[in-house]
């Protein structure tokens, strides 16, 4: 997988491997594990990073991941709406290519910086570190992290934030935290959303979905809403005002939080990918 969609190597940690990077330089015959392993720690570094710049500007930063297309957008669209003159809102967006969903946070009259991956399937501490350049920080109350529409590595990959929030749309079937347990381990919390369409696809139960997520033996807090016609909408705000509240405690005490990175997503990705340059005999990853 990591062969061909480039998840490890992208346009921001590139420097890393190339020319006098860091890890440019690896142990003759283990190139390709040594480079991952360092990549994932360069990550990992970046990210604790990204985080006390939060802490220290007292900003929420979450992470939001799902599947293409569950309304993540559309769910931040009315959520900058609904908290206007309470909390101070500003997004990062993460999109293979365009700029159309960071023009829509654009419109409802806040800031946002799109990241365009290309051949990356998620975001990265050093895409987000390179984002908050053209933030202030000081003007931020929470900061949304879109991550690319993904339901397997973006649950992989710590970028700095304090809560990792999984949507699961109606439209995707309630099987999905079984099949994606990586994806759903990471959740600090579960949102079902577009749940106007329950009317009509009721093969989609939520107490089905719920259940799923609890063999995982997750915790997270599960809310059902429909940015479309607002229910439910309440609960996730006051989810939003409780989580900045805490964060802001956290920091005039000096501590943090770390959401729930998943490592077992990490592996699969060296494993994955190691096993691909043993086999086509490449030496470094990202030169196909």
């Amino acid at each position: 997988m990591c062969d061909t969609c480039g998840c490890n190597v992208t346009d921001a940690n590139r420097h890393l491997i190339e020319g006098d990077g860091r890890l440019a330089q690896t142990e003759s015959g283990r190139d390709a594990i040594s480079v991952l392993q360092g990549l994932l720690s360069e990550n990992d570094r970046l990210a604790a990073h990204n985080r006390e710049h939060f802490d220290s500007h007292r900003v929420l930063a979450l992470n939001l991941m799902s599947s293409p297309g569950s309304g993540k957008t559309r769910l931040l669209e009315e959520t900058i709406g609904a908290l206007s003159g309470e909390l101070r809102i500003a997004v990062i967006e993460g999109d293979l290519e365009t700029e159309n969903d960071a023009q829509r946070i654009r419109d409802k009259g806040v800031a946002a910086v799109q990241i365009t991956t290309g051949t990356a399937c998620h975001l990265d501490a050093h895409m987000v570190h390179d984002a908050l350049h053209a933030l202030d920080l000081d003007q931020v109350d929470i900061l949304f992290i879109e991550n690319v529409g993904n339901l397997v590595c973006p649950a992989s990959f710590d970028l700095g934030q304090h809560r990792n929030v999984t949507l699961l749309s109606v439209t995707e079937g309630d099987d999905k935290p079984a099949k994606y347990p990586v994806m759903f381990r990471a959740a600090d919390l579960m949102l079902i959303s577009k749940s106007d369409l329950l009317a009509v696809l009721d093969d989609f139960s939520p107490d089905k979905a719920q259940r799923h997520l609890r063999e995982l033996a997750s915790t997270a807090p599960v809310h059902t809403l429909s940015a479309r016609s607002g229910e439910g909408m309440q609960a996730w705000l006051d989810w939003l005002r409780s989580e900045h509240s805490a964060a802001k405690d956290r920091a005039a005490h000096g501590q943090t939080l770390r959401p729930a990175i998943q490592p077992d997503g990490q592996r699969l990705h060296t494993h994955e990918h190691t096993h691909q340059h043993a086999h086509h005999g490449h030496g470094r990853p990202g030169h196909d």
